[in-house]
């Protein structure tokens, strides 16, 4: 039976800040970047969702749900150095860890013998010292497997701790709105709600081959996740699969011409991006990002493994047409092959 923790930090960027400054500790704070510049935000701390404020929303619309909230410029050096710190801790405990973000990881521990091989001791201490040395909160969960020790960090958030036990799985899954299971967004919740499946306890009802009919092979994860299956292993090496780059116009670009002339700008970033991995790997396609001024967006991709300049140039017709209207935000991108195996990619 293995035993998985998962470790999110609590509003990462604003805990940092506010830990720096005290001040902000009690008012609606955002990190991200300025309304003039049509900057999102990064995360914002609890006050400020209290106003419904939350990652990726427009600056502007956020001061519109709290005029009065704080912007504060992220320092991402800080938070760089911040997140050494916490994983450092993390590598007392176990060295495998698989890292999802800066402040995001999972862990293995179902082979250590610290506390008396607790993982739920192991996930209080790991909170109580991240709190001690380094100033800042952790959310835990720890359960049998990926799927659910992810959730269940969510569960008692902020600065929580929720274990799922063996014996427990059954119990907890078959309530489980199927909302919760990572994957599952507006557009595939909407279509499952259609078919009067609302949680997992609904899922299991259904034949697995009208699942895989309705959504692919992401109906067989729905599946066996409705039943608390997961047996991804913890991967300790993280493999690039894209490189890419955007940018967020001061001034929407009212044509497809204009977009056209933002695009050299826009690949001789991405190849300086691109130039810095080392090894650098093969190249197996190209994307390109359209985001309109309504917010809607797309994104277009072709496979080949020796893309020019002029794939871009297509593909930003192709997503252009899909929404003929003043773009925001353009992005372009390169689909990697697989690394070799002896290639790990840091996490700083």
């Amino acid at each position: 039976m293995r035993k998985i923790i998962h470790c999110d930090c609590d509003c990462f960027f604003a805990a940092v800040e506010m830990r720096d400054n005290p001040a902000l500790r009690d008012i609606p704070i955002a990190i991200g970047g300025s309304v003039e510049q049509r900057g999102v935000v990064a995360t914002c701390n609890y006050p400020a969702r209290k106003y419904g404020i939350h990652s990726a929303m427009p600056m502007a619309q956020a001061l519109k749900r709290c005029p009065h909230l704080t912007l504060v410029r992220g320092d991402m050096a800080k938070y760089k150095a911040v997140a050494r710190q916490v994983f450092a801790i993390y590598r007392e405990v176990t060295d495998l860890i698989e890292p999802l973000s800066l402040d995001e990881a999972f862990l293995d521990v179902s082979a250590v013998t610290l506390y008396q091989g607790s993982a739920t001791r192991m996930a209080e201490a790991i909170r109580a010292r991240v709190q001690q040395e380094v100033g800042i909160t952790v959310s835990a969960g720890v359960a049998p497997n990926k799927f659910l020790a992810k959730i269940a960090s969510d569960w008692n958030k902020p600065d929580g701790l929720c274990v799922i036990t063996p014996a427990g799985v059954e119990g907890f899954v078959t309530t489980l709105p199927i909302t919760k299971i990572h994957g599952v967004g507006p557009r595939t919740a909407e279509k499952l709600h259609a078919l009067d499946i609302h949680t997992c306890a609904d899922l299991r009802q259904r034949p697995l081959t009208e699942l895989v009919e309705q959504f692919g092979r992401f109906g067989k994860r729905l599946h066996d996740l409705s039943f608390g299956h997961d047996e991804r292993p913890i991967k300790t090496q993280r493999e690039r699969k894209s490189v890419s780059t955007e940018q967020t116009y001061p001034q929407d670009l009212p044509t497809l011409a204009a977009c056209r002339d933002a695009l050299p700008e826009l690949i001789a970033d991405l190849e300086r991006r691109y130039a810095r991995l080392d090894p650098a790997p093969a190249v197996r396609g190209v994307m390109v990002k359209v985001k309109f001024n309504d917010f809607t967006q797309t994104t277009v991709e072709h496979a080949d493994p020796a893309p020019d300049t002029a794939q871009f140039d297509t593909l930003l017709n192709v997503g252009w047409q899909r929404g003929k209207r003043p773009v925001r935000l353009l992005g372009v991108g390169y689909r990697l092959a697989e690394a070799p195996p002896e290639t790990q990619l840091t996490l700083f």
